[in-house]
């Protein structure tokens, strides 16, 4: 009895020594509103899913708010300390003076792309002139980039195209019922309608280069702690994509389990492949600019945001100088 009660004694002494010389990350809580469940967001799933988030010492609910700015006024209003959306939406508000800026990097490329049926030809985008064309309901950033590009080309969305616009990820039904020749979509929604015969004759990515298409958004007195340890969750993320493909596809098909897993694998694997995913959390004033030329073109921002006011790059220095 004298021996089991002495290697008892040894036993916890041990595991109190173990426990004192564990590190001793508490986790911090925050909550991130995501505007939708988005294929877009998936480097925000695959730091959830790997433990990315808790490595960095941070516990994450997650939230989805139905919107961009549901996701931001989430922010705005103190129930969430980040959101995630397009960044042209934290610019607007700043514009109006909402304290918010942009820490972190989801999505670098113009993750929009036009289809048409088989046997419309497209040689430019002068084509569709005259066309039915399908695209998301406004205020949307397919549907912006869209405009834009129609005016760079002398052509007006109101005059030269008749638009119908749909729910956002409910483009693919019309167009494929025959309701229009030619349809600007997000994935999955394309991979569905290539699924079905459809060609992909544009691709907004390779058009514009990177592109600041989805951020981080936080207020300006948000927890730097939590700041840091989400960052760097995101960072060891975008690292592990760019990696671990066939896990990041099979994580994807765990988060839209209801979508057909082909059509899953096939958007994760272009949205790779043509850089809509970034490497890293950095936002470029190059991706910035290029994405805010957008907004202003279309009327929604007087001028571009400063950057070095705009893009908190403190967060993003130290998570890049993390250990491969």
């Amino acid at each position: 009895m004298r021996l089991i009660g002495k290697a008892a004694g040894i036993l916890a002494v041990t595991a109190a020594l173990a426990t004192a010389s564990a590190p001793s990350m508490a986790q911090t809580k925050v909550t991130i509103s995501q505007a939708f469940q988005s294929m877009l967001y998936l480097p925000f799933y695959v730091a959830i899913d790997k433990g990315f988030f808790k490595k960095e010492g941070i516990d994450v609910d997650k939230e989805t708010a139905g919107s961009p700015t549901a996701a931001l006024s989430a922010v705005l209003s103190g129930s969430a300390q980040f959101s995630i959306h397009g960044p042209e939406w934290t610019a607007i508000a700043a514009a109006k003076g909402a304290d918010v800026d942009i820490i972190c990097n989801v999505v670098n490329g113009a993750a929009v792309w036009i289809a048409t049926t088989p046997d419309f030809k497209f040689n430019s985008i002068k084509d569709v002139k005259g066309q039915k064309i399908v695209t998301g309901l406004m205020p949307t950033t397919s549907t912006s980039l869209f405009i834009k590009l129609l005016k760079e080309n002398g052509m007006d969305a109101k005059s030269d195209v008749d638009m119908l616009q749909v729910q956002i990820g409910s483009e693919p039904g019309p167009f494929i019922g025959g309701q229009g020749k030619v349809a600007v979509l997000y994935e999955p929604g394309l991979d569905q309608v290539v699924a079905q015969g459809m060609k992909v004759v544009l691709g907004f990515p390779k058009a514009y280069g990177p592109y600041a298409f989805s951020s981080v958004t936080a207020r300006k007195g948000v927890d730097p702690k939590a700041a840091q340890g989400v960052v760097n969750g995101m960072e060891l993320a975008l690292r592990y994509m760019q990696t671990n493909v066939d896990d990041t596809v099979a994580i994807a098909k765990q988060e839209f389990p209801t979508l057909d897993g082909k059509i899953v694998e096939a958007a994760v694997r272009r949205m790779i492949a043509e850089g809509v995913y970034p490497k890293n959390v950095d936002t470029t004033p190059e991706a910035l600019k290029v994405s805010m030329d957008t907004q202003i073109a279309l009327g929604n921002l007087k001028e571009q945001p400063v950057y070095d006011k705009f893009v908190v790059r403190d967060y993003v220095k130290k998570a890049l100088a993390l250990p491969h």
